[in-house]
C-alpha cells in the first residue's frame, strides 16, 4: 500500500472539503476522481449521466482507478490525497482498487447532515427526484455496508469542523 489517503463517503459527507484541508495540512496534492473523469470526458459528471448514462460513468470510474492502481511510476502515486465519488465503492472491483491506491477513509455522515448540506444543491444527478430525503436515506442505507467493506478507517463527520476531521485523520494509525 502507498502512503496515500483515499477519501470515500456519500455525497455531502465533505470529501472535497476534507481533501482540500488534508492536502493543505500535509503538503500532499489533492486529486478528485470526479474532476479527473470530467477532464477526460470533456464534460461534466451531470452531462455524462444524462448523455451517456450512469453505467458509462461507473465504467469510467473503474478505468481511472485501474490506471491509478496500475501505475508503474511509484512517484506518481505516492504522497497524495484522493477524493472519489460517492458511488465509487459500489463496485467490488473498485473497493479492491481503492485499497491498492492508499489508506481508505470513510467519511461517515447521517442523512440529516446530507439534507442540510445539499438543500440548495441541484447539481447532483442522483438527487434530482421528488423525495430527496427518502432517496438520501435509502442510498446511505444501501451503501453503508459497502463503504465499511472498502474502508480501512471510519470517521464520523456529523457536527465536526473540517479541521477537526483532519485532526482525526492525521491521528489514524
Amino acid at each position: 500500500m502507498t502512503d496515500n489517503y483515499v477519501l470515500i463517503g456519500y455525497m455531502g459527507s465533505g470529501k472535497t472539503t476534507i481533501g482540500r484541508e488534508l492536502s493543505k495540512r500535509t503538503g500532499r496534492k489533492l486529486f478528485d476522481l470526479d474532476q479527473m473523469i470530467e477532464e477526460r470526458a470533456g464534460k461534466s459528471i451531470a452531462s455524462v449521466f444524462s448523455e451517456d448514462g450512469e453505467e458509462v460513468f461507473r465504467k469510467m470510474e473503474t478505468s481511472m482507478l485501474e490506471e491509478l492502481a496500475g501505475s508503474d511510476d511509484s512517484s506518481v502515486l505516492r504522497g497524495r490525497v484522493y477524493s472519489v465519488g460517492g458511488g465509487t465503492p459500489m463496485r467490488e472491483e473498485n473497493r479492491r482498487l481503492l485499497k491498492e491506491i492508499g489508506r481508505v477513509i470513510w467519511l461517515s455522515v447521517e442523512p440529516e447532515t446530507v439534507m442540510c448540506r445539499l438543500s440548495h444543491d441541484h447539481s447532483r444527478p442522483l438527487l434530482n427526484v421528488a423525495d430527496r430525503e427518502k432517496k438520501v436515506r435509502n442510498m446511505i442505507a444501501e451503501r453503508a455496508p459497502l463503504y465499511k467493506e472498502a474502508a480501512d478507517h471510519v470517521v464520523k463527520v456529523d457536527g465536526l469542523m473540517p479541521s477537526q476531521i483532519v485532526d482525526i485523520i492525521l491521528e489514524l494509525k
